[in-house]
């Protein structure tokens, strides 16, 4: 890793422009090196090329407009201390760092937006330009205005595609060629072809190989990157399906339309021979790489595309930086001066061993599983002796839709507590947090077929995405139509506009619910499966946790949190969350959930919910009831009719101090549904009776 390069606001200045952290925000930079570097006003004026006067000015700005008051807002603060610890750690010239959340502005929006600022940053007159495509990059493109360079050429980054969106490579770069002024050279060629020999035959055609020359010549580019999820830019442009994510079990992402691994490494595999476009070795000796990329699927892409050396300037936001940090290994809550968002941990109050009920750790998950078919034998069984693949005890009826859930243990009773009438067929079990195998999966899909298809409901994570698609594929091989339903209720893990990217959390439950009461009621597989959509659509979850979880194997916690913080929209892996704050009373913390909800599911007076307040393991009922309490103020001031509530251990990740809210959005199909009568031994239910 290059060692970062060193410098100072006036060597920026002699450039013509401000470090890109700090943005157009003279006063946060005044404000800066006032209160925290220590310089006279007579030192800032040197350094910004300005008056005297016009540094006094920008300091008393910043005390009345309260960016300064008695040290910088911590806002600003953090995301600046961030975009210096980026810069710093990874050795790039650039870091730009903005709110992921405020505003009517999507993420997209926000991180083009920023883009926008980096392209008047970093062109000149007389540029040769590249750009990729994508959401973020078409933001891009529209937010660039008031920009006055001349003879300034834009390249489309690589080749094209039929697929219909709005943000194709073609749509991208020439729209940023317009809004630039500047000439456009396209790709007259697809991005993935057909065959090595394709690809060869078109990059000898004269007019084909004049445009990729230009390619060869680029002074900056501007690109995003994609993770391998099916809600992903490389999915939605046609090039990339569930076959190649199962060929490509190593890589996480895409960048340019390559398929990279951890290291920022083009994977070997069918597509490195068929892509027409800019390749990985020459962006990277393009001077000036600037990547714009932010959200929660992005960190591992960002991440590689960092330790690749594919990047020069980034752009992203501020729970993307903090991901990307905390990824590889950097302490976040360390970071910045004063920061009032999280304070340090003492090393005295951290315990460094989590004492467990366990004999070995590897046999943890089978002795677990044995003692649960021990404890609800009326309920579940294995198949045919695995125990990881497990059935409902009681019989399911010819031409019932099956329905499969599954994924990692550590989220007991999720899943196996929802496995028996009207709730799921079968559940596939993996290890701690990690998705169980395909051919686990289709023992499962086997046993729940009873000749009308099965439905497969399971949270929104890579590895599971691609064990059941691959079980999907053998079960359909066998004449077994499969439908999937990912669950994606974690609003905190992604924006709204970009829903199909977030996590399943304990909104599962509710889903596996209508999916179970959907087949015991003998619908269709495609009605079952609309049924189970609609129930996601309408759930939204965000989890808070005081302390981590420890593995069994290590015994140790997963994260380090200080005695003053929270971790607020945590998953049910382990991880931290998408911020830390500080830590606040029940009713403080409910009032933010529900703030993020409501604002998410714009409830009207009258509307109907089902309540789920979940432990992640380690809140006793007593917290939980409390947070319930709260919960159901705010939503009576709201005028919303409370139809059910569920508080407990429902979803957990492992001994993790935490809790999580859902909320489920009712209308009369889905509270009759909900109503039907189930028996798990997580979740046992008789039913209501109509009014």
């Amino acid at each position: 890793m290059a060692a970062p390069r060193p410098r100072s606001v006036k060597d920026m200045a002699r450039l013509g422009r401000p470090p890109l952290r700090f943005g157009d925000d003279p006063l946060l930079l005044a404000s800066w090196l006032y209160y925290e570097e220590g310089l006279t006003q007579s030192e800032i004026a040197d350094q910004l090329g300005a008056s005297r006067p016009t540094v006094n000015a920008y300091l008393a700005d910043a005390r009345s407009s309260g960016i300064v008051n008695i040290s910088i807002s911590a806002p600003r603060l953090r995301a600046l201390s961030i975009a210096r610890a980026i810069e710093e750690h990874f050795g790039i010239d650039d870091c730009l760092v903005v709110p992921g959340e405020g505003g009517e502005r999507s993420i997209f929006d926000r991180l083009g937006g920023a883009g926008a600022l980096a392209v008047k940053s970093v062109i000149h007159s007389g540029d040769i330009i590249g750009i990729s495509w994508g959401r973020t990059m078409l933001a891009l493109a529209n937010a660039v205005r008031d920009i006055h360079v001349i003879d300034v050429t834009v390249v489309q980054s690589t080749g094209g595609t039929t697929a219909a969106i709005n943000y194709t490579p073609e749509a991208c770069a020439t729209r940023l060629a317009e809004r630039l002024n500047a000439s456009f050279v396209p790709i007259s060629a697809p991005a993935i072809v057909s065959s090595p020999e394709a690809k060869r035959m078109l990059e000898r055609e004269p007019v084909i190989a004049e445009q990729l020359q230009n390619l060869q010549r680029l002074d900056r580019i501007f690109f995003g990157v994609s993770s391998l999820r099916p809600s992903s830019t490389i999915y939605n442009s046609g090039f990339f399906d569930s076959h190649l994510q199962q060929v490509y079990a190593g890589a996480v992402g895409s960048m340019l339309g390559r398929i990279i691994d951890a290291q920022g490494n083009e994977v070997d595999g069918p597509l490195r021979d068929r892509t027409i476009g800019l390749d990985l070795d020459q962006l990277r000796k393009v001077p000036t790489r600037v990547l714009i990329a932010g959200g929660y699927d992005k960190v591992p892409p960002i991440l590689a595309a960092l330790h690749g050396g594919a990047v020069t300037t980034l752009v992203t936001d501020v729970a993307t930086a903090e991901g990307i940090l905390r990824a590889d290994g950097v302490a976040v809550e360390k970071i910045g001066v004063r920061r009032a968002s999280a304070t340090p941990a003492r090393s005295d109050l951290l315990r460094s061993r989590i004492k467990k009920f366990l004999n070995s750790p590897k046999d943890a998950v089978n002795e677990a599983l044995e003692g649960a078919f021990a404890a609800f034998p009326d309920h579940i069984e294995p198949i045919d002796g695995s125990p990881r693949a497990i059935r409902a005890r009681a019989a399911k009826p010819a031409g019932k839709v099956g329905v499969v859930i599954g994924g990692g243990a550590g989220h007991e009773p999720s899943f196996l507590g929802f496995v028996g009438p009207g709730l799921a067929d079968a559940v596939a079990v993996g290890n701690v947090f990690a998705s169980p195998p395909p051919d686990r999966v289709l023992a499962c899909t086997r046993d729940a077929h009873r000749g009308a298809g099965v439905l497969y409901v399971y949270g929104n994570y890579t590895g599971d995405v691609m064990n059941f698609d691959m079980a999907a594929d053998l079960a359909g091989a066998e004449g077994i139509e499969v439908r999937t339903v990912l669950t994606s209720d974690d609003i905190a893990s992604a924006a709204h506009d970009d829903r199909a990217a977030r996590r399943g959390t304990a909104g599962n439950v509710f889903v596996f619910k209508i999916a179970g009461a959907a087949s015991a009621r003998m619908y269709g597989l495609a009605e079952c499966e609309r049924l189970a959509r609609k129930a996601n659509d309408a759930c939204h979850t965000i989890g808070v946790a005081m302390e981590s979880c420890s593995m069994p194997d290590t015994q140790r916690p997963s994260f380090k949190i200080g005695e003053d913080d929270m971790e607020f929209g945590v998953g049910v892996h382990g991880e931290p969350g998408v911020t830390r704050v500080p830590i606040e009373s029940a009713d403080r913390i409910v009032d933010q959930i529900c703030d993020r909800i409501f604002a998410e599911m714009q409830p009207r007076p009258g509307d109907r919910v089902a309540v789920l307040v979940n432990s992640l393991g380690g809140t006793p009922m007593m917290e939980l009831l409390i947070l319930n309490r709260r919960l159901r103020k705010r939503l009576e001031a709201r005028e919303i009719a409370v139809h059910s509530t569920l508080v407990g251990h429902y979803c957990t990740s492992l001994d993790m101090i935490g809790a999580s809210i859902t909320l489920m959005k009712l209308d009369d199909e889905l509270t009759g549904l909900l109503d039907d009568p189930c028996d798990g031994f997580a979740w046992s239910f008789s039913g209501r009776r109509p009014s």
